[in-house]
């Protein structure tokens, strides 16, 4: 009898329409390997909905809070269904990108320098020389995040906006100029280094990662071997420090502007990262030999609680 398995997607996070396209993509590939799928837009009432759907496992598709924090994965862990990507510590700590930054630095992963502080004061004063980056501590897929350019006199003032929706909190880190970096590991191996570069503008922003042609993926990375080699150890250390499992995706930065510093930095790990047509993920298996279907595949078959 095929296994069935619940794919969660949709939720109400920030991330919600990229989680319906990496749903609707991943039930898609599992239907045409034979399984019985039950596709699930999460709401709150999520619990009693899995009790009545009593799936084998659940494929997590969902994106942002309460998918990709370590809130669904302890309910999962509660109502013992196996289920993909990472358990509840992992996705907790690398969600808040602050103490995740603590614990790779602690593994020897290098990670740029910051703070975290209110939004209302890094609005009055620059709490960093320019350039800088203000980011939410806990969103991802580049929601919230603020560039500040060394030509800008004054800190961005849309941080104290009453409809600011990323929380008092801000994590301020240096820029580092240069290649915007991405390694997938899958179980305990490093997949491939794209190199992504915007088609327009400078920064990998939502638009970008998730608009067809917002984004250049070179793979594999035009770098150094050398420094390819690096990021994906630094991938793994990172995925390992964290206690990811399954499926992550660690996103660097690294300087070879000329006269610049040949910096190599982890910015952060992805627990849940994008599986939709546009995503990195999917075009990291494919470079190792797996199809889409296999890779979804294989994320069902690693399934397990207690992760």
């Amino acid at each position: 009898m095929a296994k069935h398995v619940a794919v969660l997607y949709g939720g109400w996070s920030a991330e919600r329409e990229v989680s319906l396209a990496s749903g609707r993509a991943c039930c898609k590939a599992l239907e045409e390997r034979s399984y019985r799928v039950t596709p699930i837009d999460v709401q709150p009432d999520i619990a009693t909905v899995l009790q009545n759907t009593a799936p084998d496992v659940v494929f997590n598709a969902l994106h942002g809070r309460v998918g990709e924090d370590g809130t669904i994965q302890g309910l999962l862990e509660i109502l013992r269904i196996p289920y993909t990507h990472s358990g509840v510590l992992a996705s907790a700590l690398a969600m808040q990108k602050d103490k995740a930054k603590v614990v790779m630095a602690a593994a020897g992963v290098p990670v740029p320098k910051g703070l975290v502080v209110n939004r209302f004061e890094a609005a009055k004063s620059h709490v960093l020389p320019a350039p800088y980056v203000i980011k939410p501590v806990s969103e991802g897929s580049s929601v919230g995040v603020i560039i500040v350019r060394e030509e800008r006199s004054h800190p961005p003032q849309e941080l104290t906006r009453e409809d600011w929706a990323f929380g008092d909190q801000v994590l301020v880190e240096s820029y580092v100029a240069g290649r915007e970096l991405t390694c997938a590991v899958m179980g305990d191996r490093a997949l491939g280094v794209i190199d992504i570069r915007p088609a327009t503008g400078v920064f990998y922003d939502y638009d970008a990662k998730y608009v067809k042609g917002g984004s250049i993926h070179v793979l594999p990375a035009e770098i150094k071997p050398n420094i390819y080699q690096k990021v994906q150890e630094l991938a793994l250390t990172a995925h390992q420090a964290l206690g990811c499992r399954g499926i992550s995706r660690a996103d660097l930065r690294y300087d070879d502007t000329p006269g610049g510093t040949g910096e190599l930095v982890v910015l952060e790990v992805n627990t849940q990262p994008g599986m939709t047509e546009t995503s990195l993920v999917p075009e990291l298996a494919a470079h190792a030999g797996y199809s889409f279907g296999e890779l979804v595949q294989w994320m069902v078959e690693d399934a397990t609680c207690n992760r």
